[in-house]
Protein backbone atom coordinates (compact mmCIF):
# COMPACT_ATOMS: atom_id res chain seq x y z
CA UNK A 1 0.00 0.00 0.00
CA UNK A 2 1.36 3.12 -1.36
CA UNK A 3 2.17 5.87 1.61
CA UNK A 4 0.99 8.87 -0.52
CA UNK A 5 -1.80 10.90 1.22
CA UNK A 6 -1.65 8.68 4.59
CA UNK A 7 -1.02 10.65 7.66
CA UNK A 8 2.01 9.99 9.55
CA UNK A 9 1.70 7.05 11.87
CA UNK A 10 1.93 7.90 15.65
CA UNK A 11 5.52 7.71 17.34
CA UNK A 12 7.63 9.12 20.34
CA UNK A 13 11.88 9.42 19.88
CA UNK A 14 14.45 11.50 20.81
CA UNK A 15 16.37 13.33 18.70
CA UNK A 16 19.94 15.20 19.11
CA UNK A 17 19.18 18.95 18.13
CA UNK A 18 21.66 21.80 18.73
CA UNK A 19 23.70 20.53 22.10
CA UNK A 20 20.36 18.67 23.85
CA UNK A 21 18.26 15.87 23.57
CA UNK A 22 14.73 16.56 22.53
CA UNK A 23 11.45 14.40 22.05
CA UNK A 24 9.57 14.53 18.59
CA UNK A 25 6.76 13.21 18.10
CA UNK A 26 4.03 13.08 15.20
CA UNK A 27 2.40 16.01 16.65
CA UNK A 28 5.86 18.03 15.73
CA UNK A 29 5.49 17.30 12.01
CA UNK A 30 1.84 18.77 11.91
CA UNK A 31 1.14 22.41 11.36
CA UNK A 32 4.62 23.03 8.97
CA UNK A 33 6.37 21.01 6.01
CA UNK A 34 8.52 18.97 7.10
CA UNK A 35 10.88 16.63 5.49
CA UNK A 36 11.92 12.94 7.12
CA UNK A 37 15.15 12.17 5.97
CA UNK A 38 16.01 8.50 6.63
CA UNK A 39 19.47 6.95 6.22
CA UNK A 40 21.41 3.78 7.28
CA UNK A 41 23.81 4.86 9.44
CA UNK A 42 25.83 7.34 11.46
CA UNK A 43 29.86 6.97 11.32
CA UNK A 44 29.31 5.81 7.41
CA UNK A 45 30.27 7.10 3.68
CA UNK A 46 27.67 8.42 1.74
CA UNK A 47 25.05 9.32 4.68
CA UNK A 48 27.65 12.11 6.24
CA UNK A 49 27.77 13.46 2.12
CA UNK A 50 23.94 13.71 2.26
CA UNK A 51 23.30 15.16 6.16
CA UNK A 52 26.20 17.92 4.99
CA UNK A 53 24.03 18.87 1.35
CA UNK A 54 20.94 18.97 3.12
CA UNK A 55 22.76 21.39 6.07
CA UNK A 56 24.00 23.50 3.16
CA UNK A 57 20.78 23.41 1.78
CA UNK A 58 18.91 24.02 4.97
CA UNK A 59 18.06 28.04 5.27
CA UNK A 60 16.89 27.91 1.70
CA UNK A 61 14.33 24.81 3.71
CA UNK A 62 13.79 26.90 6.43
CA UNK A 63 12.69 29.97 4.32
CA UNK A 64 10.20 27.79 2.71
CA UNK A 65 8.68 26.75 5.90
CA UNK A 66 10.60 23.42 6.11
CA UNK A 67 12.13 21.38 9.41
CA UNK A 68 14.19 18.48 8.42
CA UNK A 69 14.25 15.66 10.59
CA UNK A 70 16.97 13.04 9.96
CA UNK A 71 16.76 9.26 11.48
CA UNK A 72 18.60 6.37 11.65
CA UNK A 73 18.56 3.28 13.73
CA UNK A 74 21.21 4.32 15.61
CA UNK A 75 20.65 6.73 18.74
CA UNK A 76 20.79 10.15 19.84
CA UNK A 77 23.57 9.13 21.91
CA UNK A 78 25.43 7.93 19.00
CA UNK A 79 24.15 11.25 16.77
CA UNK A 80 25.52 13.36 19.44
CA UNK A 81 28.99 11.60 18.97
CA UNK A 82 28.95 11.59 15.41
CA UNK A 83 27.67 15.26 15.85
CA UNK A 84 30.87 16.52 17.59
CA UNK A 85 33.18 14.43 15.75
CA UNK A 86 33.10 14.77 12.26
CA UNK A 87 33.05 18.26 10.83
CA UNK A 88 30.48 17.49 8.02
CA UNK A 89 28.03 16.65 10.85
CA UNK A 90 29.22 19.25 13.05
CA UNK A 91 27.15 21.44 10.71
CA UNK A 92 24.01 20.30 11.17
CA UNK A 93 21.43 22.14 12.77
CA UNK A 94 18.42 20.39 12.07
CA UNK A 95 17.04 17.38 14.76
CA UNK A 96 18.82 13.78 13.99
CA UNK A 97 16.12 11.26 15.23
CA UNK A 98 17.06 8.18 16.53
CA UNK A 99 15.17 5.16 16.00
CA UNK A 100 16.72 2.01 18.15
CA UNK A 101 13.36 0.77 18.37
CA UNK A 102 12.56 0.63 14.98
CA UNK A 103 9.60 2.66 15.30
CA UNK A 104 9.48 5.20 12.48
CA UNK A 105 11.51 3.00 10.12
CA UNK A 106 8.40 0.64 10.37
CA UNK A 107 6.11 3.30 10.20
CA UNK A 108 7.81 4.76 6.83
CA UNK A 109 8.25 1.25 5.76
CA UNK A 110 12.05 1.79 5.13
CA UNK A 111 13.13 -0.69 7.67
CA UNK A 112 15.90 -3.54 6.53
CA UNK A 113 14.82 -5.93 9.32
CA UNK A 114 17.99 -8.25 8.74
CA UNK A 115 20.47 -5.40 9.05
CA UNK A 116 18.62 -3.19 11.53
CA UNK A 117 18.96 -0.41 9.27
CA UNK A 118 17.22 1.97 7.67
CA UNK A 119 16.82 2.15 3.24
CA UNK A 120 17.14 5.81 2.65
CA UNK A 121 13.84 7.14 2.03
CA UNK A 122 12.53 10.93 1.67
CA UNK A 123 9.22 11.67 2.38
CA UNK A 124 7.95 15.20 2.62
CA UNK A 125 4.88 15.55 5.23
CA UNK A 126 2.37 18.57 4.62
CA UNK A 127 0.95 20.85 7.51
CA UNK A 128 -1.83 18.15 7.44
CA UNK A 129 0.73 15.59 8.78
CA UNK A 130 -0.12 13.65 5.30
CA UNK A 131 2.99 12.28 3.30
CA UNK A 132 2.81 14.11 -0.20
CA UNK A 133 5.88 12.64 -1.63
CA UNK A 134 7.99 9.16 -0.98
CA UNK A 135 11.60 8.57 -2.50
CA UNK A 136 13.97 5.54 -1.53
CA UNK A 137 16.80 4.67 -2.99
CA UNK A 138 19.29 1.62 -2.61
CA UNK A 139 22.24 1.78 -0.01
CA UNK A 140 24.95 3.23 -2.34
CA UNK A 141 23.03 6.17 -4.16
CA UNK A 142 23.25 9.25 -2.10
CA UNK A 143 20.35 12.17 -2.56
CA UNK A 144 20.80 15.58 -3.76
CA UNK A 145 18.95 18.62 -1.68
CA UNK A 146 18.72 20.97 -4.23
CA UNK A 147 16.15 18.04 -6.44
CA UNK A 148 14.82 17.66 -3.36
CA UNK A 149 14.12 21.41 -2.90
CA UNK A 150 12.23 21.72 -6.54
CA UNK A 151 10.04 18.83 -5.15
CA UNK A 152 9.15 20.55 -1.77
CA UNK A 153 8.10 23.61 -3.95
CA UNK A 154 6.24 21.39 -6.35
CA UNK A 155 4.81 19.89 -3.60
CA UNK A 156 3.68 23.43 -1.46
CA UNK A 157 2.55 24.96 -4.88
CA UNK A 158 0.07 22.38 -5.34
CA UNK A 159 -0.97 22.10 -2.30
CA UNK A 160 -1.60 26.21 -2.18
CA UNK A 161 -3.59 25.72 -5.48
CA UNK A 162 -5.79 23.25 -5.88
CA UNK A 163 -6.90 22.17 -9.76
CA UNK A 164 -3.02 22.97 -10.39
CA UNK A 165 -0.18 20.53 -11.19
CA UNK A 166 3.44 20.89 -11.41
CA UNK A 167 4.83 19.21 -15.01
CA UNK A 168 8.35 17.41 -15.23
CA UNK A 169 11.18 19.72 -14.70
CA UNK A 170 8.84 22.17 -13.31
CA UNK A 171 11.12 25.26 -11.51
CA UNK A 172 9.06 28.03 -9.45
CA UNK A 173 7.76 30.42 -11.39
CA UNK A 174 7.48 28.22 -14.16
CA UNK A 175 3.68 27.54 -15.83
CA UNK A 176 1.74 24.49 -14.00
CA UNK A 177 -1.27 22.63 -16.07
CA UNK A 178 -4.87 22.76 -14.92
CA UNK A 179 -5.91 19.07 -15.39
CA UNK A 180 -8.95 19.02 -18.27
CA UNK A 181 -10.45 17.28 -21.65
CA UNK A 182 -8.87 20.10 -23.18
CA UNK A 183 -5.38 18.95 -22.70
CA UNK A 184 -6.00 15.16 -23.63
CA UNK A 185 -3.57 14.49 -25.83
CA UNK A 186 -1.78 17.61 -26.65
CA UNK A 187 0.73 17.65 -24.37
Amino acid sequence: MSLINTEVKPFKATAYHNGNFIDVSEADLKGKWSVVFFYPADFTFVCPTELGDLADNYEEFKKLGVEIYSVSTDTHFTHKAWHDTSDVIGKLQYPMIGDPTWTLARNFDVLIETDGLADRGTFVVDPDGKIQIVEITAGGIGRDAQELLRKVKAAQYVHAHPGEVCPAKWKEGDETLAPSIDLVGKI
